[in-house]
C-alpha cells in the first residue's frame, strides 16, 4: 500500500530529477518552445517541496492536490496548468484514504492524464506530455519499472512527430526532429516513482 511518506517521496525525487535536467529540458525546448521548459519547472517544483515540507498532508490525495495547487500558482505558461491538473485531479480521484493500492494509483493517475488531455485539446502523437504519460499510465499496472520505461520510450518517440498542439505546433515541420521537452519532463515525474518506490 502507498501512504502520504511514498507520495511526498514521489514529489522529492521529482523535483531532483527536474533540478538535475532543467538545463537539458531548456535545451529541448530551445528550438521548438520559449526556451524555459525547465528553469519553470524547476522552479515550481521547488515550490512544490517546500509547501509539502511546511505542512505535511496526512493522506495521499492530500499531498498531490497541494502539489498540484503549488504547480498552478508558481509554474509559468502551459507547464503549471498541465501538471497542477495533473497532479491536482489524481489527488481528487484518490479521495481521503490513507493509503492507497497501486491499482488505485493507476486508476487516480488515468483519471488525471485524462484531465491534461482535456484541458490541453492534445491525444498521443501530437508530440506532447501525453506521448509520455499514456504508455506510462497503461504500463503501471504492471510495474513502476516498466511504466517508466513506456514514458521513455514514449518521450523518444516524440523526436520524428511533427508538433500538432502547443507552442511547437507552430513551426509545422520544423518540429520534425526534436523530441518534445514536455513528454521528456513527464518521463522523469514518472521515473522518480521507481525511485520513491525503492527508499522505502
Amino acid at each position: 500500500m502507498l501512504d502520504a511518506d511514498f507520495f511526498r517521496r514521489w514529489l522529492d525525487a521529482a523535483t531532483a530529477a527536474v533540478d538535475r535536467e532543467a538545463a537539458r529540458l531548456t535545451e529541448l525546448d530551445s528550438p521548438i518552445g520559449d526556451a524555459d521548459h525547465g528553469s519553470n519547472l524547476q522552479r515550481g517544483f521547488v515550490a512544490v517541496s517546500a509547501a509539502l515540507e511546511k505542512e505535511p498532508p496526512a493522506t495521499p490525495g492530500g499531498v498531490l492536490t497541494l502539489a498540484g495547487r503549488q504547480l498552478i500558482s508558481t509554474v509559468g505558461g502551459a507547464s503549471g496548468p498541465l501538471y497542477g491538473t495533473l497532479l491536482r485531479r489524481t489527488g481528487k480521484a484518490l479521495g481521503d484514504a490513507p493509503e492507497v493500492s497501486e491499482a488505485e494509483f493507476a486508476a487516480a493517475l488515468r483519471t488525471g492524464v485524462d484531465a491534461v488531455m482535456t484541458l490541453g485539446g492534445a491525444a498521443p502523437g501530437d508530440k506532447t506530455m501525453i506521448d509520455a504519460l499514456v504508455p506510462a499510465v497503461d504500463a503501471l499496472d504492471t510495474s513502476f519499472d516498466v511504466a517508466a520505461t513506456a514514458a521513455e520510450q514514449g518521450a523518444l518517440a516524440t523526436t520524428p512527430m511533427q508538433a500538432r498542439k502547443g507552442r511547437a505546433s507552430y513551426l509545422g515541420e520544423r518540429s520534425i526532429g526534436h523530441q518534445d521537452p514536455g513528454a521528456t519532463s513527464s518521463a522523469l515525474l514518472i521515473g522518480a516513482l521507481v525511485e520513491a518506490a525503492r527508499d522505502e
